[in-house]
């Protein structure tokens, strides 16, 4: 497997897998020919971003089979709704995410609770950070669909999503079996600037929905064949998911 080579925030981590890093988020390019699968879209603010990755890899955002969504956090879905309404590309997610990603209601970390924690290390940078991104814009995705298989999806990378609830009600990972690597969104990180500790770790327990549910969703990560881990926040982890779900879950109860 080709060792990863960064160029401009790019990480070619197989073949055709690519993963991209914005404004303390990534998204994943997963390309078949001139078509490609894209995970996550970054902040608003990230948008120009997520459309140059594509560029910068002979993409148009038309080539977009489908945009999957790991969870309807801003962070992760800012560009989304702006593929889909500019160039029609599908917006996929797991269906418990629908309503929270049309904003039915918003299902992320509140100012107060930011506040409450400000005194942590990193915290107040990452929050100062997060609002000039566009961590608090309005950014509904206004058609949301659920997938419309079980199982693997007919999109480049045949992705299947694995449903990692806890972050939010309807987080999904997405495992590539051909290529060896899974997608964890923030179902498991490998950093984040609010966190003192680096590799495979669980975000700090303000950001999810159901710590409890996170946790017990490291267990849905660990037996599968993957020895790549794609994160939502921080670098590409090179080891099995098993090692990886176990490295987190001795962070979270140690």
């Amino acid at each position: 497997m080709p060792k990863p080579t960064p160029s401009n925030g790019i990480v070619r981590v197989e073949s055709n897998v690519y993963l991209v890093s914005g404004s303390n988020t990534n998204w994943v390019i997963v390309k078949d020919g001139d078509r490609c699968t894209l995970v996550d879209t970054g902040y608003p603010g990230d948008r120009d971003a997520v459309l140059g990755s594509l560029a910068a890899l002979g993409l148009d955002p038309r080539d977009v089979a489908a945009v999957l969504v790991t969870h309807a956090h801003n962070d992760h879905i800012g560009a989304a709704e702006h593929l889909r309404a500019q160039y029609d590309v599908p917006v996929l997610m797991h269906q418990e995410e629908v309503p929270h990603a049309r904003r039915d209601f918003l299902d992320q970390v509140s100012v107060g609770q930011v506040v409450a924690q400000a005194w942590r290390p990193g915290v107040l940078p990452w929050a100062v950070h997060a609002l000039r991104a566009g961590g608090t814009t309005h950014v509904p995705v206004c058609e949301p669909q659920p997938f419309p298989v079980q199982g693997a999806l007919d999109l480049p990378g045949a992705p299947v999503p694995v449903h990692t609830p806890g972050h939010t009600k309807g987080h999904c990972a997405y495992h590539l079996p051909e290529s060896g690597i899974l997608i964890t969104g923030d179902a498991l990180v490998t950093a984040h600037p609010t966190s003192r500790i680096s590799g495979p770790q669980l975000l700090p327990d303000m950001f999810h929905t159901d710590r409890a549910r996170a946790l017990d969703s490291l267990a849905l990560l660990e037996n599968l064949d993957a020895g790549l881990l794609l994160p939502g926040h921080g670098p590409v982890h090179h080891g099995s998911a098993k090692e990886a779900a176990t490295t987190a879950r001795e962070h979270a109860v140690g």
